[in-house]
């Protein structure tokens, strides 16, 4: 759906969790997992950012707007679970650009010691825990994480009813993911609700994470 001030109501979500921790994201450079139509790379975008690696499995539903802006390093027909490193390329060709196993290409650029100041997630049917590992080889040691909690995609089908988490099960539900996130080498700083609800209503948060110092 889109919003008033972002390709996305997802920019929406991103900007109260900006305005409400103070981030600074001007000149930053970020990855975004997850970016769909885009509304988190709008809303980084809007807020300074210098480059955003919008990453997603997806092909074509990036809004053109931010396809053609020279910040943006399109990254479609790609699984974060199997990414080994960041192109330095600001556009990857859809269709020489990943082989099956989600690896680049031999002639494809490639600058494996890009880092990233901030890493944004919002990965849908992906649960954080599988994502957050794979990420952190590309975030710098004193980087953030900007992560959206969807319980709706973290729990069992069971415990759904018309694709919304039960109420009662909500906060067990979001309080397991963050122990699992906080065993397997991250910190959650801060959290906060969602100003807009998830689809069919699902309640979200948004999590501030940064990496435990090895």
């Amino acid at each position: 759906m889109v919003s008033d001030l972002f390709v996305s109501r997802g920019g929406e979500k991103l900007q109260a969790a900006i305005e409400n921790w103070k981030l600074e994201i001007e000149d930053l450079i970020v990855l975004d997992v997850g970016s769909s139509t885009g509304g988190f790379v709008d809303c980084l975008l809007q807020n300074g950012a210098k480059k955003v690696y919008a990453l997603d499995i997806a092909y074509g539903e990036l809004a053109w707007k931010l396809r053609n802006d020279k910040r943006v390093v399109v990254m479609e027909r790609t699984n974060i679970l199997y990414l080994e490193s960041l192109p330095s390329s600001s556009v990857i060709p859809a269709k020489a650009g990943i082989h099956k196993n989600n690896k680049w290409i031999p002639h494809q650029v490639r600058d494996d010691d890009t880092k990233v100041d901030i890493v944004t997630i919002d990965a849908g049917w992906t649960k954080l825990e599988l994502v957050l590992p794979v990420v952190k080889k590309f975030l710098k040691s004193d980087g953030l994480i900007i992560a959206l909690l969807k319980p709706h995609y973290e729990t069992d089908k069971k415990n759904l009813v018309k694709g919304v988490v039960r109420p009662e099960l909500v906060k067990s539900v979001k309080d397991q993911v963050i122990k699992s996130l906080q065993v397997s080498g991250y910190r959650v700083q801060d959290m906060m609700e969602s100003p807009i609800l998830g689809g069919a209503g699902n309640k979200e948060y948004l999590l501030k994470i940064v990496p435990n110092p090895v």
